[in-house]
């Protein structure tokens, strides 16, 4: 039986056992088929006031057969239906890189798209918290050199202040952004950020200036392939802790960026979404 392929407008389905899931993304531009490695709870290292994602517990268990059974029957329905598969997505529950499965799942994700949907992208959506187990991080640099896959890195935070309140994680603010310089050094990745207000406040002009600053030296010295500049755009349990900053906010903000690498003589694609 083909898999029912209506995409998700209401996230809270992944709450009930789903591992392949289809989504109209805005960074995609198109349908993206999700893979949720954790279906049976929420298992993230920060605790993001905008993530729509809710804390929840239950008896499903992630199966390599069941996703691989599910994301042929997702990438059957949607050509069936004349729609393009935009990429295949590891996001779901969580922060797939610290899934047992991850690795595995990746590599059959793409056995799968080479196969089933060779013009699709293979994308992982990731905090970063993988990468400071050595394991994951020589992983990601060796899978990285399929030009098929693209690393969307989350990077909200210029400074520790700011990362407190918009990611509130127990992982060191300085030890992250510096492993995710090392990566970026050796792999191309796409940086991924979320702009909104937190109990009703914007970034400060400081975390703005040291945001520019960090990615500037990704764009110097790595391998900046694209930075997206997104807005809360769906309910999230900590409402409303985090709240929407109107578009033209998160046109200033790139218009600074774009700045900060023109003086550099840097062209790196900066893309907004609100």
């Amino acid at each position: 039986m083909a898999l029912d392929i209506t995409p998700v407008t209401n996230h809270r389905t992944r709450e009930k056992g789903i591992i392949v899931y289809p989504v109209y993304s805005r960074r995609s531009a198109g349908l993206s088929v999700g893979i949720n490695l954790f279906p049976d709870r929420k298992n993230c290292q920060f605790d993001c006031p905008y993530c729509e994602v809710f804390p929840f517990s239950g008896n499903a268990e992630f199966s390599l057969t069941q996703m691989e059974e599910d994301l042929k029957s997702a990438i059957s329905s949607a050509h069936d239906q004349n729609i393009q598969v935009k990429d295949i997505c590891f996001s779901g529950n969580g922060e797939p890189t610290v899934s047992p499965a991850f690795c595995d799942a990746l590599k059959l994700a793409e056995k799968i798209r080479v196969i089933a949907a060779p013009f699709a992208k293979l994308v992982v959506i990731t905090n970063g918290a993988g990468l400071l187990q050595e394991r994951i991080f020589a992983y990601l640099k060796e899978a990285a050199a399929n030009p098929a896959l693209d690393i969307w890195l989350k990077f909200d935070a210029g400074t520790p202040q700011w990362y407190q309140k918009i990611n509130k994680s127990a992982l060191s603010h300085d030890m992250l952004s510096q492993k995710i310089k090392d990566f970026a050094f050796c792999a191309p990745v796409t940086i991924q950020t979320m702009l909104c207000a937190v109990e009703g406040n914007a970034p400060p002009d400081e975390e703005a200036q040291a945001y520019d600053a960090f990615l500037l030296a990704l764009a110097e010295n790595g391998n900046l392939r694209k930075v997206q500049l997104y807005g809360k755009a769906r309910a999230a349990p900590q409402d409303p802790l985090a709240s929407q900053l109107p578009q033209e906010y998160l046109e200033k903000r790139k218009k600074s960026l774009c700045g900060t690498f023109a003086k550099k003589g840097i062209i790196t694609p900066i893309e907004v979404y609100i």
